[in-house]
């Protein structure tokens, strides 16, 4: 049987490519992003959705989640890949890690970024922020198999406790 990758979801400016990063060369494992393969592929993302639409994104996104999924490791997901149906499904033979964010936190995260939800047109970033997580938050959760959030503390902690929680499972690692 082929090992599950450990999969990293969560909302914009929850951490995931950072930790998704030290948590694979802790393990030893390659690091995949998705966002990462898009625009390697594609071009900037804020270009795909003001050229193509949305839409279009998402499927190049379902089809770089998939090349993550296949190649294992640590397998950084952007915030809203668990959208699509067949992602969700896929998802179900891996390891997810849902990252969490406090609100009040997210705002120097986000600020002055490239994220096409919340571009320029939005007044205020930080409610558009609140309210797609909102909107998201169920599904995140049903879909992980453990949280952790990155509000506080060193970021350290947060991959130490990934790698202990992934390290204690059962089946073996990619």
């Amino acid at each position: 049987m082929t090992a599950r990758a450990i999969v990293l979801i969560g909302p914009m400016g929850a951490g995931k490519t950072s930790v998704g990063k030290r948590a694979a060369k802790a393990l030893g494992i390659p690091f995949y992003d998705s966002d990462a393969a898009v625009v390697r592929a594609h071009g900037p993302i804020a270009e795909i959705f003001t050229t193509h639409g949305e839409e279009h994104f998402r499927a190049l996104e379902r089809d770089a989640v998939a090349a993550g999924l296949a190649q294992g490791g640590v397998v950084a997901l952007g915030g809203g890949a668990v959208l699509d149906p067949q992602t969700q499904q896929q998802l179900a033979g891996h390891r997810v890690v849902l990252l969490t964010v406090d609100p009040a936190i997210v705002a120097g995260r986000i600020r002055g970024a490239a994220r096409p939800l919340l571009n320029d047109d939005v007044d205020d970033p930080v409610a558009r922020w609140n309210a797609v997580y909102d909107a998201r938050r169920e599904l995140y959760t049903r879909l992980a198999d453990v949280t952790f959030d990155t509000s506080t503390g060193p970021l350290q902690g947060i991959v130490d406790a990934i790698v202990d929680w992934a390290r204690n499972e059962q089946e073996p690692l990619p």
